[in-house]
């Protein structure tokens, strides 16, 4: 396993190159310059809008800038905002705690529920509630998340009244009332977020368990006389998991591509949000940033899928 792990972190370093390499060209191609505003601005001479290109670096080559780059992030400096002329590394710093805090909380519970869900239904195959839930799941899985949050926002918020429908980013939670705040406006972002992926799990967890039900040994279980919990949680459960471990793992990254768009529907101030703030105003050196350590994060997801599918299978082995 030591050995399998060393070869895919050595074949993972050329594939991030590769990946670095295109996003780097895309963005250093792409119509428009990032010091548009400078330009427009009569204040700006030419010599200033140069003096200001120069200090960019973007006067250099295109493969001069990709290689400074790459020097300076390996050392963990991602360069500098065109916009806020301030750190992108602080600009991240900033607002990873938020977008965490709502990825994770609604991946744990979208996990947890198609877990739940998915078993559930599994145990009573064509009964009513595992058409329920399967119907369910359908209708959640292909509704996108713009459209669940605009839904969302137009029940709960505006003729409910429940939630507000605007990220308030100034609170700071110093009691419980500010707790509770905190808790209502963070309600809707998480469950766009876990509707989605609850949906998509949960059809897994079930054509797992289902075709686990099935097999010898769970068969063998019935005949001692197991009872159905202990069947379920000793035989079916983690048997059913080694297949769609792998979709917890890879699910992973399509939760925070997933967040772009929730983020800026409900005002998030978090990665997501600011990686749509930065495309609008051409901000190449965050888009890259951002844009690499979603890179950086499938790969990750591919390798811990990997482990896992060894830790929960034993007859995986890998040489």
């Amino acid at each position: 396993m030591k050995k399998y792990l060393i070869q895919r972190l050595l074949t993972s370093i050329p594939m991030l190159l590769v990946i670095s390499i295109l996003i780097f060209t895309i963005l250093a191609l792409a119509p428009g310059d990032p010091l548009t505003e400078f330009a427009s601005n009569p204040a700006f001479t030419e010599e200033v809008r140069q003096n200001i290109r120069r200090s960019f670096g973007l006067d250099e080559p295109i493969y001069v800038r990709y290689t400074k780059w790459l020097a300076a992030f390996v050392h963990g400096d991602m360069g500098y905002s065109f916009t806020s002329r301030s750190p992108v590394s602080g600009l991240l710093g900033q607002r990873l705690a938020t977008t965490l805090s709502v990825v994770g909380i609604a991946y744990l519970i979208s996990v947890l529920l198609a877990v739940f869900l998915g078993l559930l239904a599994a145990t009573r195959p064509y009964s009513i509630f595992d058409q329920i839930t399967t119907t369910l799941a359908f209708i959640g899985f292909s509704l996108p998340t713009f459209f669940t949050g605009l839904l969302f926002i137009i029940v709960f918020s505006v003729h409910l009244g429940w939630f507000p429908f605007i990220y308030n980013s100034t609170l700071v939670v110093r009691d419980w009332t500010s707790f509770l705040a905190q808790v209502r406006q963070s309600v809707m972002p998480i469950a766009v977020l876990a509707l989605v992926q609850t949906a998509t799990l949960m059809r897994y967890v079930r054509s797992a368990a289902l075709e686990t039900f099935y097999r010898d040994y769970v068969r063998t279980a019935r005949a001692k006389g197991l009872s159905p919990a202990i069947i379920v949680w000793r035989h079916v459960l983690r048997n059913a998991l080694i297949p769609v471990v792998t979709l917890i793992a890879l699910g992973i990254p399509n939760v925070f591509t997933g967040a772009l768009i929730t983020e800026q529907i409900f005002r998030v101030p978090g990665i997501g949000a600011l990686m749509i703030s930065s495309i609008q105003s051409g901000d190449t050196p965050v888009v890259m940033a951002v844009t690499f350590i979603y890179a950086i994060l499938i790969v990750c997801a591919n390798l811990v899928a990997d482990i896992l599918y060894s830790a929960l299978d034993p007859r995986v082995r890998y040489a």
